[in-house]
């Protein structure tokens, strides 16, 4: 195929890439385009901006601070406790067969979510898992509570499960690019351990670590499945609450109210994102 004089445009080796992009498409902006536009059209297909007046109401506004704290919360939980597992990780030897493991069953636990982990922290602190079990019959104390493991505390507490390990997946290779070279040089400028963690490791680590951090938040902030399991009762987070609107047999017509809360975190991610790139790029010229 021809793209002028002198020039050809080789379509053989974009051809492997065709089934990845067909899967994008499908995936992901076909969805995309259908919530974007489904926000801003009734029920009949006509332009409207009264969907997202439905953002401001109470219901919506309770939802959206709800997933807020959640991804804050469980995001700067897993991101300090993966940072330091991050780091006893890459002080063993790069051959240890520790290590290897740690790494191997954090990247399994990272994607360790949905009706299978709701259903192993209720058989374990549910009403009658085994550990609130022990718990009471060894202390007397009641660990199961109020019920708090199917609100939004347990909803911290279980998203920190595996929010810790993606943060071990991706920090560790922050903690990777530290060479050597640049601690003993600061060593034989004559400076201390803490020194060179304050004035070297920590400003370079800083952007990855912000950077996963919102990497974090975005992951929880989409997440739907396990909150979906745990809480039957309420809606504390946005994806819970388009559940409701469009699965709901007693609001009929609330679909595109649903569309209209979809794109509130379509924005929401999307900057988010935008962040974690930024950042991304910025740690990637020193860690080259």
């Amino acid at each position: 195929m021809s793209g002028g004089p002198g020039r050809r445009f080789a379509v053989g080796p974009a051809l492997p890439l065709l089934p990845f992009l067909l899967f994008v498409l499908v995936f992901l902006v076909v969805p995309t385009l259908t919530v974007v536009l489904g926000a801003f059209q009734d029920e009949d297909g006509r332009p409207t901006l009264g969907n997202l007046d439905a953002l401001t109401s109470e219901a919506a506004l309770t939802a959206l601070r709800g997933s807020l704290v959640l991804s804050a919360s469980t995001a700067v939980i897993g991101a300090v406790l993966g940072a330091v597992l991050a780091y006893l990780i890459v002080s063993m030897p790069a051959q240890s067969l520790l290590r290897r493991a740690t790494l191997a069953v954090s990247g399994v636990l990272a994607q360790f979510g949905g009706v299978v982990l709701a259903f192993a922290w209720i058989a374990t602190i549910g009403p009658v898992g085994v550990v609130t079990q022990a718990v009471a019959d060894l202390l007397g104390a009641d660990l199961y509570g109020d019920g708090w493991l199917f609100g939004l505390p347990g909803l911290v507490v279980v998203y920190s499960y595996f929010q810790i390990p993606l943060m071990v997946i991706v920090f560790t290779p922050a903690f990777d690019g530290l060479r050597p070279q640049w601690r003993e040089a600061a060593v034989n400028l004559g400076a201390s351990t803490w020194t060179y963690w304050r004035y070297v490791a920590l400003p370079l680590l800083t952007p990855p670590f912000l950077g996963a951090l919102l990497l974090l938040f975005a992951n929880a902030f989409a997440a739907y499945a396990t909150a979906a399991v745990l809480v039957s009762q309420g809606q504390p987070i946005v994806p819970l609450l388009i559940r409701q609107a469009i699965t709901s047999e007693v609001l009929l017509g609330q679909a595109n109210v649903g569309y209209a809360l979809a794109f509130e975190m379509i924005v929401v991610v999307t900057v988010v994102m935008v962040g974690y790139s930024l950042l991304l790029r910025r740690a990637a010229r020193w860690m080259r």
